[in-house]
């Protein structure tokens, strides 16, 4: 008798996270198709892009495929090359946010000066910020490892610093990016163990510090007190979060269908950038919201569970890295999507991977592919201790 015996083969292990990548992906692709419904009627209107009703489509499509090779290029690097060029990176970071508040440099737009301008494009440096101190915060939380319970050693230097560069960004002014670097840099301590007492500490000084820059200034002191009651002055400093809210409202469970929203018809400002969640809510309605939590949810939970792989591997840097990523892109949408709904102040605050920008979308991809280079890396080495 000749017997026949089956052998199971264990099907081959990916070599980078599938479903992280296809949630990328349909974060692009879903932005994409928003941005050209959001913004046909605005193209079609202006004369600024003569009047082409795919002006923002095709120039958010090149966006997407510069931040694709860029996010390719950047995939390739290994992550040691990321921390030993922190703060390289972060001090170049610094000197850009401070070239854009040079009159004739700088760009200003609705009163606020935030983009260098590359010609062609426009460079905005605050969003290359984001990224660089993801680095900055990964590689000074690892290398004060040993000190992380001192106040003065490794506490203090961090804090000077970033308030530095939150006083360049309050200067342009722009609050939204102060407030996720911010999150980004002193999330990064807490989960890179640093003393329980000072961030109980921050967690006083913080609101009261925040409090005070509203005061200080009027022009943010409206913001509050439009968002607190948009239909008191629903024409004026009410306006934009009115026909938002309008818009979450006609939206209601399916929405009314992709391309048929009103809002986005001269009533709602910005409907393809800041107030995107918006469109989306009226033509996709609970159901499109819903889809779009649930995708940025997805990022941040496997961020994290990547950052804790590395900490298992005792890539410490690896780890802060992966976490840092997902502490922003969860921090900065959780502010857009509060905005939108009249959760949170108004803040020029873009959704990522979704709303139409060049400089946000391409380091959106580059952090991404950061991101997936890490769990690469973190299965590499594993597989390599099973062998």
């Amino acid at each position: 008798m000749v017997s026949l015996v089956r052998t199971r083969t264990k099907p081959p292990q990916s070599q980078y996270d599938e479903l992280l990548a296809w949630v990328f992906a349909a974060l692009l692709s879903i932005g994409l198709v928003m941005v050209y419904s959001s913004s046909i009627a605005t193209a079609e209107g202006s004369k600024f892009t003569n009047h082409q009703a795919s002006y923002y489509l095709l120039r958010h499509a090149m966006f997407i495929g510069v931040g694709l090779l860029a996010g390719a290029v950047a995939f390739q690097i290994p992550v040691q090359s990321w921390q030993s060029s922190a703060s390289t990176l972060f001090m170049a970071g610094g000197v850009l946010l401070v070239l854009v508040l040079i009159p004739h440099i700088g760009r200003e737009v609705n009163g606020s000066r935030r983009w260098l301008s590359l010609v062609v494009v426009n460079l905005q440096p605050s969003e290359l910020m984001k990224l660089f101190a993801v680095m900055y915060a990964a590689d000074y939380t690892a290398r004060k490892a040993k000190v992380k319970h001192l106040f003065k050693q490794a506490f203090l230097p961090m804090f000077l610093v970033m308030a530095v560069v939150g006083a360049l960004l309050l200067f342009e002014p722009d609050m939204g990016a102060f407030v996720v670097i911010i999150s980004i840099a002193f999330g990064t301590l807490w989960l890179g163990g640093f003393n329980g007492k000072v961030f109980v500490a921050l967690a006083v000084a913080l609101p009261m510090a925040f409090t005070a820059l509203i005061f200080s200034s009027k022009y943010r002191m409206e913001r509050v007190v439009g968002f607190m009651n948009p239909w008191d002055d629903q024409f004026g400093k009410g306006y934009q979060l009115s026909h938002a809210l309008i818009a979450f409202g006609r939206g209601e469970w399916f929405g009314v269908g992709l391309g048929a929203s009103v809002e986005k018809l001269f009533y709602l400002p910005e409907a393809h950038t800041d107030f995107l969640m918006a469109v989306i809510a009226e033509e996709l309605g609970l159901v499109g919201v819903a889809c779009v939590l649930l995708l940025f949810a997805l990022v941040v939970v496997r961020a994290l569970q990547i950052g804790r792989s590395a900490a298992f591997l005792e890539r410490n840097f690896s780890a802060l890295v992966a976490q840092g990523i997902g502490v922003w892109f969860g921090a900065q949408a959780f502010i857009n999507i509060g905005v939108n709904m009249g959760v949170l102040p108004t803040k020029g605050l873009t959704l990522p991977f979704l709303s139409f920008g060049g400089s946000g979308v391409v380091v959106n991809c580059i952090a991404a592919a950061v991101l997936l280079r890490v769990d690469y890396e973190n299965r590499r080495i594993a597989r390599g201790m099973k062998e």
